[in-house]
């Protein structure tokens, strides 16, 4: 494409939002067609005026032609921000978490029509280990596994959704689901650790970043996969590695994994 990308973020007012404006400012890959935050964001103090000339507002009138959304906000939005997906047959670029079973057939149903990539962690190293918990867990099939993360004292879930979607994939490559496998808590006469079970560890405190350990054990040996994060702009950049990936492809899901394998070649 010899032109930028006509981007719109919507859920512009939050830390991600904020993230991914600076960057794209400086991207010439990218054009911001529009920078939305709903109408409760801004009666708590979202900013109000121009980022670029363009005004924060929660009015899709307001945004012109689009090739793709990148999405940092809440659950309760998907609805109209699919319906303007699909209106201006842009790609859809979604980070937020927290969907319901309905939330996520919708997304099913709109992939049908357009290109989607849902992520709960938008760094490329997680995607990347994500993969290596997938291939650990399958070779190494009969030893513990253990899921440790840590995130600031401000984190309002537990444990994360990157340590879910990493247990989900140890999980899957074991032949079962994180719904049968997990272990969420453990407190007074446990009992020995199940055999299969996948249990986790949540740590909270300070302006932590985002950490996660995956740890498998044997008789004699430990093996562990980490990931420490240190600054939150390689979740912006990451989106936007996506956001640049996605557009223009044929309707469907997509993974970050798949970018990565398409840049693998």
């Amino acid at each position: 494409m010899n032109r930028p990308l006509r981007v719109a973020l919507h859920g512009a007012s939050g830390r991600m939002g904020g993230a991914l404006l600076s960057l794209i400012e400086d991207d010439a890959r990218f054009a911001l067609a529009g920078a939305l935050v709903s109408a409760d964001s801004r009666r708590v103090g979202a900013p109000a005026g121009h980022h670029a000339g363009l005004r924060y507002d929660c009015d899709w009138a307001a945004v012109g032609p689009l090739d793709v959304v990148i999405d940092f906000s809440a659950p309760a939005a998907l609805p109209a921000l699919i319906e303007q997906c699909l209106a201006r047959h842009a790609a859809l670029v979604t980070g937020t978490t927290g969907f319901d079973a309905t939330q996520e057939a919708w997304l099913a149903a709109a992939a049908a029509h357009i290109p989607v990539l849902q992520a709960a962690n938008f760094s490329l190293g997680i995607a990347v280990l994500i993969r290596l918990v997938r291939e650990a867990a399958a070779a190494l099939h009969a030893w513990d596994l253990e899921i440790l993360e840590a995130h600031h004292a401000r984190k309002h879930d537990a444990p994360s959704g990157t340590a879910l979607a990493l247990g989900a994939a140890a999980a899957a490559a074991r032949g079962t689901s994180l719904e049968a496998a997990a272990v969420y808590a453990r407190q007074g006469q446990t009992g020995p650790r199940g055999p299969g079970s996948i249990g986790f560890a949540v740590i909270r405190g300070g302006d932590v970043v985002g950490e996660h350990s995956v740890q498998l054990f044997a008789a004699g040996e430990r093996l562990e996969l980490v990931h420490r994060a240190t600054d939150r702009l390689i979740f912006a950049r990451g989106a936007l590695e996506a956001a640049y990936w996605l557009a223009g492809k044929p309707a469907g899901r997509y993974t970050l994994d798949a970018l990565l394998a398409a840049r693998a070649g």
